[in-house]
Formats: C-alpha cells, structure tokens, sequence
C-alpha cells in the first residue's frame, strides 16, 4: 500500500512518499527544481519596481540624452516581461535550464541596457545583442 502526502517545507513543494507495507518504511522525496525560479521572480520583481521608480522620478528630470532614457525603459519593460516569465519555470520541462538562460539572458541584456541609461556610457552595448539571444533560446526551451 503506498500513501502519498504533500508537505510544505519551508515552500518548497515535497511530496512525500511512504511505504507502508514495507519493514524499514522507506521513504522518498523529489523537490520540484523549478521552484527556485518563483522566488527569483519575486526578487527580480521589486528589483524592476526600484529601478523603474528611480528611472520615473529621478532620470525624467534630468536634462540628459533621450536616448538613455529610452534604452532605460526599454531595459525596465524586457525586465519586467521575463521577471513574469520566471513565474512559469516550474511548468516547463526543463525548468533548470531554461530558468538558468533566462536569468542569466536578463541579466546580460537588461544589465547592459540600464548601464548605458544610468551613465551614458555605450562601452557595454556590444553584450547586449548576446543577452538577447539568450533571452531568446530560453524562450525556446520552455517550449521544448
């Protein structure tokens, strides 16, 4: 007779398996990989509420370059739509992998971005095609 429980420790989804009818009760636990990603989620979240409050309140006042500004947003907007994104990892089949490449996609590709609209300086520019084809490929994997 195998009874099943589901336990929440410390949230992360346990589920628990007893067998009963055997002499040493073994028991087997399988943690979900993908759900690393919804508390990233929620960290890259209020990350891209700060960043776009500075932007709104701090960079719309000064008196620079539009284009900074635009790639800004731009950087806070892809920010934003793969943090949501995130939210959906566990569902995936390979939600390590394509988990990882989104992070690491946003970080290279929204990074670069906020760098140039923060300080002007478009040193960086050249990683950002690279963290958009990241971006990408994770999309790809979570059809997969």
């Amino acid at each position: 007779m195998l009874s099943r429980t589901v336990l929440c420790f410390d949230h992360v989804t346990v589920h628990y398996f007893d067998h009963l009818t055997s002499q040493y009760n073994r028991k087997m636990a399988i943690i979900h990989p993908g759900n690393i990603f919804v508390r990233l989620a929620g960290i890259s979240g209020a990350i891209a509420v700060t960043l776009g409050a500075y932007g709104a309140h701090v960079l719309k006042n000064k008196e620079e370059n539009e284009h900074n500004k635009q790639v800004f947003d731009t950087a806070n907007r892809y920010h934003f739509y793969h943090t949501f994104a995130l939210l959906a990892m566990p569902l995936c089949n390979r939600p390590l992998l394509a988990g990882t490449l989104m992070g690491v996609g946003m970080l290279i590709f929204c990074g670069t971005c906020y760098y140039q609209g923060l300080t002007g300086d478009s040193s960086l520019v050249r990683m950002t095609p690279w963290g958009g084809t990241i971006l990408i490929v994770s999309w790809l994997m979570m059809a997969i």
